[in-house]
């Protein structure tokens, strides 16, 4: 009599050839990407698996061929609409390469060193960060192991590793520029309290432009890159706003606070009394109670140029170190008075 409640015994390999009255190489090369079997052999094999409900254990196979088809991606922010966009669009993409994504949360509280050592455990076949930077020690280590690692918007480490970063320059230079043809001379930037290398990477490309201009830029450092953090730095926006008129948030999750607390907090039309210009151009920035005016920076194409430098990567490891700059530009929409 049969245990309903006993766990079922795993089936391997060797099950599935004796059902398909077939070798266990057989079994073997069914289950392998571009091996040789027979089109009757392969039946037999897929006939047999189904019905004993095989899987193929990818782990064990992988420590056989030294090197999985696993990439890990380690993230932040996973509630940002553009981290989420961003990963969505890497995991697509290693899909159709024929990758499987693993993703681990690199909170602030993570150490990004730990967890891509705990991938390398899993013979991961590449590292893709959009976190914090890494260490150099780990970023070396991956090199030893010949694991690719590629950063994303993050600084040098300080060990070859392939970088993609956004031209943060044009960036800041687009917003200073539209904002000023649009008529403001009273400036401020917004930016989360724990600035990132890509946030203040934006802000000091504005000051930066605005210093040569010879036009003088509040900075407000507040709270966190969220909904949230924006709607606690619209109360400091409120209390200096005789001295703005134009204002950049370096994000667009954090302008959809900044834009809620003026408007609805404290009664600041926008763009009568101030204008406002963000960063990244995710979705709601285009939503209609919005309408906001954004520096665009195309996920796809920030993803397309990770993956490729990933894959280039493995196929010629004694590649040089590459860092490749994405463009950017300018969406104005109803934040800001056209020019």
């Amino acid at each position: 009599m049969t245990d309903q409640g006993s766990p079922r015994k795993q089936v391997n390999s060797f099950d599935v050839a004796k059902l398909a009255g077939v070798s266990r190489s057989a079994v073997s090369r069914t289950f392998t990407d571009g091996a040789s079997v027979s089109e009757e052999t392969r039946k037999k094999v897929i006939k047999a698996a189904r019905e004993l409900g095989y899987r193929v254990n990818v782990l064990a196979r992988s420590l056989h061929k030294q090197k999985s088809d696993l990439v890990g991606v380690v993230a932040a922010d996973l509630d940002n609409p553009f981290r989420a966009e961003q990963i969505d669009l890497l995991s697509q993409g290693l899909l159709e390469r024929g990758f499987r994504p693993i993703l681990l949360r690199g909170d602030p509280s993570a150490d990004v060193a730990d967890l891509i050592g705990s991938l390398l455990q899993y013979s991961v076949a590449g590292v893709i960060v959009t976190s914090d930077t890494p260490p150099e020690e780990i970023c070396r280590e991956c090199r030893e192991n010949g694991v690719p690692l590629v950063v994303v918007n993050k600084s040098d480490p300080g060990a070859p590793v392939d970088r993609v970063v956004t031209d943060f320059e044009a960036g800041g230079r687009l917003a200073f520029e539209h904002l000023v043809a649009s008529g403001c001379r009273k400036l401020a930037v917004v930016t989360p309290e724990r600035s990132s290398f890509s946030i203040n990477g934006r802000a000091l490309a504005f000051e930066q432009i605005a210093n040569d201009a010879g036009i003088p830029v509040i900075r407000i450092a507040w709270g966190a890159q969220t909904y949230e953090g924006g709607l606690e730095a619209s109360t400091y926006v409120n209390r200096v706003r005789s001295e703005v008129d134009g204002l950049f948030c370096t994000a667009d999750y954090l302008a959809l606070g900044v834009l809620d607390g003026l408007r609805h907090d404290h009664g600041i039309k926008v763009p009568e009394e101030i204008q406002l210009i963000a960063y990244d151009d995710i979705v709601q920035a285009s939503w209609r109670s919005y309408d906001m005016t954004t520096i665009v920076q195309s996920r796809r194409e920030l993803c397309e140029i990770t993956l490729n430098l990933l894959m280039q990567r493995l196929e010629k490891p004694e590649l040089p170190q590459q860092v490749e700059v994405c463009g950017v530009s300018l969406k104005q929409r109803g934040t800001t008075f056209s020019n």
